[in-house]
């Protein structure tokens, strides 16, 4: 029994009208003692007070579980750098109409403080009170309690509810992208996105039919053999070919630290990674990954099953950035002795001066020999935004010339990379997935795998 009053002693809130009440009696008490009449009115207002406040207490402790709430997403899971949406679901079992305020308990990450939402709820009412979040990491995010503040009609006590076991939603690399790139793929409108339409150049070397001739196809494809049999003209029809294995080499060293848009460049290397393994996927090739810093940090071998995304996608869930130098000479060795078969791999990776690139430049080299390598790296948009500036004085003027020499740098990377036959993409973050798609598009168009 002294447990259970010290529970509802412990879930008892006290509400401003409570406080307006207590207020007003005391002026009515100190009035009392210039108007005696004051006095009796204050009394038997006091005594209402106490007696409605037991009255209050009641009605909204007699019930054990009077009131239901728990949160919920469509996925089940949190999607990185996009606004996800979430939904608090309340259901009330009183047999009157209350007042509530509902403070979720929301991840650290978020460091939001001021959640809370107001409403009231009819007797049996259930209502969906839908917010937003969007994380800007990748890792494991934990929800505390829910917490319920509920009045009754008398408002001068609200009963403290905490409901809905903490729990795990983890945060996986942007599926919500992965989701819209996978429909426009499939209808065949990805140039909304800005991917670009190119023309096919040559002809398809991997053989799927023969077929009649019809007016309009090609001559030179006429199977001869075939056509003495039918003794009508045939023809071979080609498709583009398939199979063809796609991987993405996604740079984890301390250069991928560097933000844009409260993201790491390494989140939206990862993000393009599962967009351009999706698509890869869908046009009938086989995306795998290879994660690298100073060591190989994850790796999963090309492939045509079932479960590729899903085993990209749980590859790259947690991958985080160290601060050690990348090491190209191990990855050398992995892709010469893991990767047989020649491939087309695109390096995610970011160099800002061209010495460093010069330190890399012969491993990068050797991979092109056997594979065809596609180097990408990252626009400084912010150094974009200072050469755009007009000076006011010699220290601006200072800055922007250390800053034309750095966006010249970067220029010198790509046309360093064309002197050797190494394609690159030089893109800023947010464009990084369409500019990679296109790169990879205009590759498979141009049969140069």
């Amino acid at each position: 029994m002294l447990s259970k009053a010290r529970n509802i002693f412990k879930q008892i809130r006290l509400t401003k009208w409570f406080y307006r009440a207590i207020f007003g009696l005391i002026v009515l008490f100190i009035l009392s003692f210039l108007f005696t009449v004051i006095y009796d009115i204050a009394f038997i207002l006091l005594i209402l007070l106490v007696f409605s406040m037991g009255i209050d207490i009641f009605i909204l402790f007699r019930n054990p579980e009077p009131i239901v709430a728990n949160r919920s997403s469509k996925f089940q899971r949190l999607s990185n750098g996009d606004v996800n949406d979430l939904e608090l679901k309340v259901q009330n079992y009183f047999p009157f109409k209350i007042q509530i305020s509902v403070i979720d308990e929301l991840p650290v990450q978020f460091q939001v403080r001021d959640f809370k939402i107001d409403s009231s709820l009819d007797k049996g009412e259930s209502k969906r009170f839908a917010f937003q979040l969007r994380p800007v990491e990748r890792g494991e995010y934990h929800f505390g309690l829910i917490n319920l503040f509920v009045c009754s009609p008398i408002s001068l006590i609200e009963r403290h509810i905490k409901v809905e076991e903490p729990f795990m939603m983890p945060c996986y690399p942007s599926f919500l992208k992965l989701r819209q790139y996978e429909l426009l793929a499939i209808s065949n409108r990805l140039s909304e996105l800005g991917v670009k339409k190119i023309r096919r150049i040559g002809h398809s070397t991997e053989f799927e039919q023969i077929k009649e001739y019809v007016t309009g196809d090609d001559v030179r494809t006429i199977n001869w053999k075939a056509t003495a049999r039918k003794n009508q003209l045939m023809i071979n029809h080609y498709r583009d070919e398939r199979a063809q294995q796609v991987y993405c080499l996604v740079d984890m060293g301390r250069i991928m630290k560097m933000p844009f848009e409260e993201l790491t460049l390494l989140d939206y290397a990862i993000n393009a990674s599962l967009v351009l393994g999706h698509v890869a996927w869908i046009k009938q090739d086989k995306p795998g990954l290879i994660g690298f810093s100073n060591k190989i940090n994850v790796a999963v071998n090309a492939d045509r099953k079932g479960n590729q995304l899903l085993r990209l996608q749980e590859g790259l869930y947690n991958a985080k950035t160290n601060f050690e130098e990348s090491n190209y000479e191990n990855l050398l060795s992995f892709t010469r002795t893991k990767i047989t078969q020649r491939s087309l791999l695109l390096l995610f990776t970011n160099f800002e001066t061209l010495s460093g690139l010069r330190r890399q430049l012969k491993y990068i080299r050797k991979m092109a020999t056997q594979h065809l390598v596609v180097v990408i790296f990252f626009e400084n948009t912010e150094l974009k935004e200072l050469l755009e500036q007009k000076p006011q004085n010699t220290f601006q003027i200072y800055e922007q010339t250390i800053a034309q020499k750095f966006d010249f740098e970067k220029r010198q990377i790509t046309k360093e990379l064309q002197q050797y036959g190494i394609l690159s993409v030089y893109t800023t973050p947010q464009q990084l997935t369409v500019n990679s798609l296109n790169k990879y598009l205009e590759i498979k168009t141009r049969g140069m795998i």
